[in-house]
């Protein structure tokens, strides 16, 4: 999570970089011919628009796209890294309480990566203990495997909804300017009308764009977070079974 962070930070640093860069080569083409928009490639027309919506409020929204993304990036690699095959694990420990009891299954649990691995062996811990014991230690280990899996989400869901506002925040920042200037003006010009209006909107367009790639790669995360716990939770009464079968069989 530390290299996450710096990572991060990094990120941050040369995006901030970026925008000073942008604004240099804006102030550069104000006194240039601007080119057909049919010969702008797509970045080009991106670094048009990040300048015409102002590097002020563009900023922020572009922060957002890069720390959600990043988060998410952390999160999907460690939900891969987390995922067991539990029907596989289920079946070595059952072959390992038959053969060499409650230690060697405690061995394959200690071996094998994922939460559900270590649910099962904070389970068989307390195996001598009796099933109850078991159950809600199954229980208890699973509620904090979860928030492990849950970690950085708030702060995803943070930026979903924040990119939105700091877009309709520069949206009518905006269009005060643009009344402004018309006050200035001293008549309404639909050029200058249009122009403050459209300048003004594309921060509410950016917020909304960033907010919904955002949302896409949460629901996905969610989804995967449930697939989690929902193998967790029959796979733990599964392995409540085996050892309920486990200690019969040693009566």
């Amino acid at each position: 999570m530390r290299k996450l962070l710096s990572l991060s930070a990094i990120v941050v640093l040369l995006s901030l970089a970026v925008s000073d860069f942008v604004l240099a080569q804006a102030k550069d083409a104000v006194s240039a011919l601007t080119p057909p928009a049919t010969d702008q490639s797509f970045h080009q027309v991106v670094k048009q628009k990040f300048i015409e919506g102002g590097p002020l409020f563009m900023t922020p929204i572009l922060l957002c796209l890069i720390l959600g993304l990043a988060l998410i990036i952390e999160r999907i690699i460690y939900l891969n890294m987390s995922s067991t095959n539990t029907q596989k694990l289920l079946k070595d420990i059952e072959g390992a309480l038959n053969s060499g009891g409650v230690d060697k299954a405690k061995q394959i649990c200690r071996n094998t990566k994922g939460p559900v691995a270590g649910i099962f062996y904070q389970g068989l811990d307390r195996e001598h203990e009796g099933i109850d014991i078991v159950e809600k230690s199954l229980v208890s280990y699973g509620g904090v495997q979860m928030g492990n899996l849950e970690r950085g989400l708030i702060w995803i869901s943070l930026f979903i909804a924040l990119s939105p506002m700091l877009g309709f925040f520069g949206t009518v920042v905006g269009m005060v300017q643009a009344f402004d200037a018309i006050e200035a003006a001293g008549d309404i010009s639909p050029g200058l009308v249009a122009g403050g209006i459209k300048v003004a909107l594309l921060t509410t367009l950016a917020g909304l764009l960033v907010a919904m790639i955002l949302q896409v790669f949460y629901n996905y995360l969610v989804s995967k977070i449930d697939s989690f716990v929902n193998d967790m939770e029959d796979s733990s009464i599964s392995l409540i079974d085996i050892l309920v079968k486990h200690n019969l069989s040693k009566k």
